[in-house]
C-alpha cells in the first residue's frame, strides 16, 4: 500500500504520535522492496558497518538477509543529537484549510506531522531530539534529550501549533537563526522546516544558516511549499484580491495576467536556493505540502549516514 493511501487511511486518527508511528511503520515495511531494505525492520538496533571497525558485533544474521554488513547498537553507544526548528510565521499557516481537507495540506500541518515522524524515527534509534519555534519572536526551545518525558513535552508543542496564528506574525529569520545557533553546544544534525519567505538581505540569511553548522553541525533545510498556488499560481481569471498574511499588504489583479512572469521568477529563486545551499554545504530539500513523508524520511537516514 502506497504511502499516501495510508495516510489517507489513517488520517481519522487525530493523535499526533499514533499518526506519526503509523507513518514510520509504513515507510520502514515499504524498505523492504526498496534500495533501503537494508535498514528493515530491525534497523532500530544496528548501524552500518564501517571499513576498519572491529568485526567482532557484526551481525551476520542479518548480513545473510540483506549482503550488507551492520554491527549491533549498544544504549551506552552515542546516538544522535538532531534539533528541529519551525518557522511559525502567519505565512507557514497557509493556505487556509477548507472543510475535509487534512491538517498537513497547509505548510505548518506538514511541518508538524513531519516533525513528529522524524521524532518517532528518532526515538525508535534511541536518539535525542530538541525543538526551536520561531515567528517574531523566538517562541520556543527545548535541547536535545531523548526520555518518553521530553517526546511527550515536545509533541504537545507541536499540536499547539496546528491552531492558526492571531493576527500577522511576520518574522526576522536571520536574528533568530542566529540567537538558535549559540543555544546549540553538541555536534547535532539540524533540521529546519521554513517557506523561505522573509525579507531582508540573502546573504545575511546564509550567513545565518552557516552559523547553525558551526560545531561541525549538519543542516537540513527543508523548504516547504503550496505547489498548486505558491509553485504554479494555479487560479482561475476572474479578479482577485491577494493579502500577504504577514505584512496585510493588498494588491488586485488578474492571475492570468502574471501566472508567466510569477512562475519564472519562482523557479529561479529556487534555483538560487538550491545552488547558495549547495555551495554552503547545506542539503536543501523543496517538499510540496501533502503526504510526501518519504522524501523527508530517506534524506533524513541518508544524511544520517554520513553523519558519524
Amino acid at each position: 500500500m502506497k504511502l499516501e493511501s495510508q495516510i489517507e487511511k489513517i488520517a481519522s486518527f487525530q493523535h499526533l504520535e499514533l499518526l506519526a508511528h503509523q507513518v514510520v511503520e509504513g515507510f520502514i515495511s515499504g524498505m523492504h522492496k526498496s534500495p533501503f531494505h537494508g535498514f528493515s525492520a530491525e534497523f532500530a538496533e544496528h548501524k552500518v558497518y564501517n571499513s576498519g571497525e572491529s568485526t567482532k558485533h557484526i551481525d551476520w544474521k542479518l548480513f545473510a538477509k540483506t549482503d550488507r554488513l551492520y554491527t549491533k547498537r549498544y544504549e551506552e553507544e552515542t546516538n544522535l543529537r538532531c534539533h528541529i526548528i519551525i518557522d511559525n510565521s502567519s505565512s507557514m499557516h497557509y493556505p487556509k484549510l477548507k472543510e475535509g481537507q487534512d491538517f498537513y495540506e497547509s505548510k505548518m500541518g506538514f511541518s508538524v506531522l513531519a516533525s513528529a515522524v522524524l521524532m518517532n524515527l528518532l526515538k525508535k534509534q534511541r536518539d535525542a531530539v530538541g525543538l526551536s519555534v520561531y515567528s517574531d519572536t523566538y517562541e520556543y526551545y527545548a535541547p536535545e534529550m531523548g526520555s518518553d518525558r521530553h517526546h511527550r513535552m515536545i509533541l504537545s508543542k507541536l499540536e499547539e501549533l496546528l491552531a492558526q496564528p492571531k493576527g500577522s506574525k511576520n518574522t526576522d529569520t536571520t536574528l533568530f537563526l542566529h540567537q538558535i545557533a549559540e543555544k546549540i553546544h553538541r555536534r547535532s544534525m539540524i533540521i529546519l522546516f521554513t517557506d523561505m519567505f522573509q525579507s531582508g538581505d540573502e546573504a545575511a540569511l546564509f550567513s545565518a544558516l552557516q552559523h547553525l553548522k558551526h560545531d561541525k553541525h549538519k543542516v537540513l533545510l527543508f523548504h516547504v511549499y503550496d505547489e498548486k498556488t505558491e509553485l504554479h499560481f494555479d487560479f482561475d481569471n476572474a479578479p482577485r484580491k491577494f493579502i500577504d498574511v504577514e505584512t496585510g499588504d493588498e494588491v488586485a489583479i488578474f492571475a492570468e495576467n502574471i501566472k508567466e512572469n510569477y512562475e519564472k521568477q519562482v523557479s529561479n529563486y529556487f534555483s538560487k536556493l538550491a545552488l547558495t545551499c549547495a555551495q554552503n554545504k547545506i542539503k536543501y530539500v523543496p517538499v510540496p505540502v501533502g503526504a510526501n513523508f518519504e522524501k523527508i524520511l530517506t534524506t533524513y537516514l541518508i544524511e544520517k549516514q554520513t553523519f558519524g
